[in-house]
């Protein structure tokens, strides 16, 4: 689940992180799915290192952590900072929110 401190670009930046690895904020801020100025990449990056969904690997630059990936997965509440417990009725969706299947 999202948190109320993550803003629109924070799941872009987790999708580009998971898929193609490391980037500094400038390629971020470059990236053809980002749309916004190095100081929002910068600080949507240092918001979701503060949270622990990305870490800084030097010079600028981030990594997707564990946590990031299961948030992805729907598996890793932003919101609590807490790995969310197996729930059969609810499937991860690509964005990783959480879908109820057949309801």
């Amino acid at each position: 689940m999202s948190a109320k401190w993550m803003n629109i670009w924070a799941d872009r930046i987790l999708e580009i992180l998971s898929a193609e690895g490391g980037y500094t904020v400038g390629d971020l801020a470059d990236h053809v799915a980002i749309d916004t100025s190095d100081s929002t990449v910068s600080r949507t990056c240092s918001r979701l290192a503060d949270h622990g969904l990305v870490r800084e690997i030097g010079n600028g630059a981030y990594e997707i952590t564990e946590e990031g990936e299961g948030y992805l997965r729907g598996e890793y509440d932003a919101r609590k900072g807490a790995w969310i417990e197996n729930n059969t009725d609810a499937t991860p969706s690509p964005t990783g929110s959480r879908e109820t299947n057949g309801v």
